[in-house]
This record gives structure tokens, C-alpha cells and sequence, in this order.
């Protein structure tokens, strides 16, 4: 079993999602602080920043099929594979949910959390849809919404992992994702049309169902799909690998923060071009010029959960202790950007490596590592 090559540039690309992400929350938290406080501020509208949760699901359809390389054809590939998820997902992303709790209990007034029963807090813990009293539906810390995707996809991936087997050449088993890839995509398409066609249904199962069937999972089809085609051999010269990337960007910034298109459609489709782009080259290092990008991609997940609370905090300091008018709105969003660009790293290095390490040893420890 060998593990899958490094793409770097995809690491790149997870950064730019993540700081898309927190670029929209940061300029959301000071455009209300400079209104209360009578200071100019314009947020940037050059790219739709909610658009960055698109790139990681295009990205996660990719990194999925391609580290799962090593499984496919094993008989405890199920095991494994869904071993390694929960390790790499789970435990930060609880502690993030605990940490939101602490703080609703001690300030409500801070996070503006409402009062919810016991049953959607565990909803919340275990990745389930449930709609808040609201009725929007989302977990109690709201960025988890992406992460309930996740989970699903994950789960569809791991019913069609066992399809995919192998191919001898040369005396060698050479892993064949083409079943698996395919198999989720009719998965995920087949999904998408029970919802359209079902409608809304009744009953405790019609949130969840219309939360899952939503076209945005399409996005991790797209992702899987690339990630087939770089499998079989498929790759792009660097011209055109760099009309794609600038397509994706330019296509984004057209349909804007409200788009005309459906969102899998006007975000989804330019986040696959970026994510064709990256993924569709040769493997290797980055220039030392990207290398800081790489490091941040790493630790995109962590910035993805942490953002919010350096966000949050550093403008409660800044409204508190009056700096919005010293330091101006502009210099203190990016201030709020390279804060939670360092917490991150270091969160990623000092808390979730360690956590994701100890999880996996715990799930399968003597399953072959692969990283995602």
C-alpha cells in the first residue's frame, strides 16, 4: 500500500477557500461595528466569500477518491476509510461545538444563541439536519451546516467504496476507483432527483431529506469526478490549467454574492474549474512563494472552525475598548484575517494533529495513514 502523491496546489486552494470564508465573516462583524459606531465601511465585493464553502466541497469530492487509493478492493476498506473520517472531522469539530456551548451558557447575549432542546444539541454533536425553533436548519454551531454534508457524503462514499477493485498489471494490483466514483455520483445525482420529484415531505425525516438532496452536493460529484480523471491519467498542460483557474475566477466574481443561477451552478461550476486547475497537473513542490499558502492550507479546517471566535473577539475587544476609530474598518478586518490565519496554524499544529493522531490510533490502529 503506498500513499497517494502530494498535491500541493490543492492545499493552496483550500487557503483561498478558507480565507474567502473568513474574509465574509470579518467584514460582516466590522460593517456592523463601523455602523454602530458612525465609520465608513464598504465590504469588498470583488468575489462572493460564501462561495469558499463551494471550493472545499469541490475539493473534499476530489481529496476523498484520491487518498482512498490505498483501499480500494480491501475487504475492510468500509472500516477504514470511515475510521479516518471521523478522526480527521470529529474531534475538532467538537471541541469547537463545546466551546460555542461555554460560551452560550456564560454570554447568549455574545453569540446570540437561542435556547434549543436536547435533542438538537445531540443533532448538532452527531452531524444530523435538524431545524432549530427558527426553522432554519442548523446545527448550534452554525459553520457545522458544511460539515453535515460532509458526514453524508462520506456515508454514500463508504456504501459504494467496496465496488471499486483492481486491476493486475504487471503482477501488482493497481487500485481502480471507476465503480466507487461512479457509483456515489449515481448516489448523489439519484438524491438530488427524489428531492425534486418527492417534494417536501412530512414527518420527522423532511428536514434532513430536503437538507441532503439539496443540488449542492453535486459539487462533491464534480470533485470525484476530477479526482477519476487524474486517476486514469487525465492531466492538463499549464496553459490550460491556467485558462481554467482564471475562468473559475473571473465566472465567480460575475455571479456575485447573489447569483441569478442556482448556487451549484453559478459557485459550484467555477469552483470545479479552480479545483481542475490544481488538480489536473503534474504532482510536486511548491516555489517557497506558495509555501506560506500551503501551511495555511494545512490548517484550513482548523481556520474553517476557529475563524469565527478570533473574529468575534477581536471585535468585541476592538468596540470595547473604542480602536475601531483608531485602527480604521479596513485595517482591522485584515487584522482579524491575520490573527485568525495564525491561530489556525497553531491550533492545527498544538491541537488537531495531535487529536486526529490519537483518534485514528483509537479507530484503526493498523490501517495504512492517508492524508484529507
Amino acid at each position: 500500500m503506498t500513499r497517494p502523491t502530494s498535491l500541493p496546489l490543492i492545499q493552496v486552494l483550500r487557503a483561498l477557500a478558507a480565507v474567502m470564508v473568513a474574509a465574509g465573516h470579518a467584514q460582516f462583524e466590522v460593517a456592523g461595528l463601523a455602523a454602530r459606531a458612525g465609520l465608513p465601511f464598504a465590504p469588498a465585493a470583488r468575489l462572493p466569500w460564501p462561495a469558499g464553502v463551494d471550493v472545499f466541497f469541490v475539493i473534499s469530492g476530489f481529496i476523498i477518491v484520491h487518498a482512498a487509493a490505498p483501499l480500494y478492493g480491501r475487504a475492510d476498506a468500509r472500516k477504514i476509510f470511515l475510521a479516518h473520517r471521523i478522526a480527521r472531522v470529529v474531534p475538532l469539530y467538537w471541541l469547537a461545538t463545546t466551546l460555542y456551548l461555554a460560551l452560550a451558557f456564560a454570554r447568549p447575549g455574545l453569540l446570540g444563541a437561542g435556547s434549543e432542546g436536547p435533542l438538537y444539541l445531540a443533532a448538532s454533536y452527531l452531524f444530523w439536519p435538524m431545524a432549530r425553533a427558527d426553522g432554519a436548519v442548523q446545527p448550534l454551531y452554525s459553520l457545522g451546516w458544511t460539515l453535515n454534508y460532509e458526514m453524508a457524503f462520506y456515508a454514500l462514499f463508504a456504501l459504494a467504496l467496496p465496488w471499486g477493485g483492481g486491476r493486475i498489471a504487471g503482477g501488482e494490483r493497481i487500485a481502480s476507483p471507476r465503480r466507487t466514483v461512479l457509483g456515489v455520483v449515481a448516489l448523489l445525482g439519484g438524491l438530488v432527483l427524489v428531492g425534486r420529484v418527492a417534494g417536501p415531505l412530512p414527518g420527522p425525516l423532511a428536514a434532513p431529506i430536503a437538507f441532503w438532496s439539496d443540488p449542492i452536493v453535486l459539487e462533491f460529484a464534480c470533485g470525484a469526478l476530477l479526482a477519476l480523471a487524474r486517476q486514469e491519467g487525465f492531466r492538463l498542460p499549464a496553459p490550460a490549467r491556467l485558462v481554467l483557474a482564471v475562468a473559475g475566477l473571473v465566472l465567480l466574481c460575475v455571479a456575485g454574492e447573489a447569483p441569478a443561477l442556482p448556487r451549484a451552478l453559478a459557485w459550484g461550476g467555477p469552483a470545479a474549474l479552480l479545483v481542475a486547475a490544481a488538480a489536473l497537473g503534474p504532482a510536486g513542490a511548491v516555489g517557497p512563494r506558495l509555501r506560506p499558502a500551503v501551511v495555511l492550507g494545512d490548517a484550513s479546517y482548523a481556520l474553517y472552525l476557529a475563524h469565527p471566535f478570533v473574529v468575534r473577539g477581536l471585535r468585541v475587544t476592538a468596540e470595547t475598548a473604542g480602536l475601531a476609530a483608531v485602527l480604521g474598518p479596513g485595517p482591522l478586518a485584515a487584522s482579524m484575517l491575520v490573527l485568525a490565519a495564525g491561530a489556525a496554524i497553531l491550533l492545527h499544529r498544538i491541537v488537531e494533529r495531535p487529536l486526529t493522531r490519537a483518534a485514528r490510533a483509537l479507530l484503526a490502529p493498523a490501517s495504512p495513514v492517508n492524508k484529507g
